[in-house]
């Protein structure tokens, strides 16, 4: 074995199991009924991968080996177990037929279907608002405990905490892994909307990590939005997410250079913004406007933005008065310091950096936002575009130094530095682009 073929493998296991460990742990709890059991036998095959495939070689299809490697030791494990006795009768025979490592749901739609349960099981009302989303975002998101803490504004121990006791809640109160139906569908569908949009959202910009995005994650929540929409299609909310996730899906391609660097919104190529995409969103859009009753809800208005920057042909067409006055109606409906943030880049568009300044300075003391990357970005952009440059430049320093994500490192360091050569030049003025 040398060196090289087991850095080879040990590249692949880890790639593999990022993308595949929320479907292997959603297939693994059909089988045992525990998420807690099911993850742990998800590493365990992953530890299984990390001893054989350096000696055997890479399978030819490492997911489907990871899965059965997982399925067979949940087997095992039900076997074990004489309260199991009756699941085992179930599904173990069916699944032991299968030849080793071959063993993979032949139907998309049942990978779906075990995804979509896990959600529901991780929402599950035995459980507080904020361990619903911890939970889900780590067993689908396959996020750290780290990157969850910074994705929901929180500190990493409370995280982890939740992480721990929402596994043994599930487990003591045998949550059943399943799809409810009725009202109790309906009383988990705000967690449930959340956790979909917090994956995507990871997927769409990652949190830490070598790659600015991590298209699988947001496949998974568009195809989970888009099911959810088949399941529920009189929730406008429902409707609102997957216009939301549609639209936003449809940058990906643009989102990034040729080498992986974030490309800024204003510098996209809209050429390559996905039509097909956007005239689903479009669709979308218009179902939640038909079932709402009440007034668009967040995501419907989320969407709403969205749509308005699908409907400018160039970046200079951007009805920015419109997307502000969006914002408005969002921080109204679900205030949130990211929220408000986000309708000040809108109203420095709409009125001068000035304003939008203003707004920005008005959330320095938000504790949610003091290792927010986005906050330092944001106010050395508008910094930036009022010719502060040296203010401008250590904003992005301050914010390349609190994200994780290298990519975005760099492009705040570029940037920080063009701040540094621009700062003797009177005749300069910046770049003038917002950081969307």
């Amino acid at each position: 074995m040398t060196a090289e073929r087991t850095a080879e493998a040990a590249h692949a296991i880890e790639t593999v199991f990022r993308l595949e460990a929320p479907r292997i742990i959603a297939g693994v709890t059909r089988i045992v009924r525990d998420v807690g059991i099911a993850e742990e036998l998800a590493q365990d095959a992953l530890v299984a991968a990390l001893e054989q495939w350096p000696d055997e070689g890479i399978p030819d299809n490492p997911g489907a080996w990871l899965m059965a490697t997982a399925k067979h030791r949940a087997i095992d494990l039900v076997r074990r177990k004489e309260r199991y006795a009756r699941k085992l009768a179930e599904v173990g025979r069916d699944l032991e037929a299968a030849p080793p490592h071959l063993d993979e749901p032949a139907d998309p739609d049942d990978i779906d279907d075990d995804l979509l349960r896990l959600v529901f099981t991780a929402c599950h009302p035995v459980l507080s608002a904020e361990a619903r989303v911890a939970l889900t975002l780590r067993l689908l998101g396959g996020l750290t405990t780290a990157e969850i803490a910074r994705a929901v504004l929180a500190p990493e121990a409370t995280v982890a905490q939740r992480i721990v006791r929402a596994k043994r809640t599930l487990a003591t109160k045998n949550v059943a892994f399943e799809v409810p139906y009725g009202p109790e569908r309906a009383a988990r569908l705000g967690s449930v909307l959340e956790v979909i949009y917090l994956i995507f959202n990871e997927g769409y910009a990652a949190t830490a990590g070598d790659d600015y995005l991590r298209p699988g994650l947001c496949e998974d929540a568009l195809r989970l939005a888009r099911l959810l929409a088949g399941l529920m299609p009189k929730e406008p909310e429902v409707h609102g997410l997957a216009a939301l996730l549609e639209l936003q899906a449809s940058r990906s391609a643009a989102r990034t250079g040729p080498s992986g660097e974030p490309v800024l919104l204003r510098d996209q190529d809209r050429r390559r913004w996905n039509q097909l995409l956007i005239r689903r969103g479009f669709a979308a859009l218009g179902r939640a406007d038909a079932v709402s009753t009440g007034g668009p809800g967040p995501y419907a208005l989320q969407a709403a933005i969205a749509a308005s920057h699908a409907h400018a042909h160039t970046y200079a067409e951007t009805n920015w008065e419109g997307i502000a006055t969006l914002y408005g109606l969002l921080a109204a409906r679900a205030p949130s310091p990211v929220v408000e943030l986000n309708r000040a880049v809108a109203v420095s568009m709409a009125e001068g950096p000035a304003a939008g300044l203003a707004l920005v300075d008005a959330l320095a003391g938000e504790p949610a936002l003091r290792d927010y990357h986005l906050l330092p970005s944001v106010r050395g952009d508008l910094l930036e575009r009022l010719g502060r440059r040296e203010e401008a430049r250590a904003e992005f320093e301050r914010a390349a130094s609190l994200t994780r994500n290298e990519r975005e490192r760099e492009l705040l360091l570029a940037r920080a530095d063009k701040c540094r050569e621009e700062r003797g030049n009177p005749y300069s003025h910046g770049s003038h682009q917002p950081l969307q």
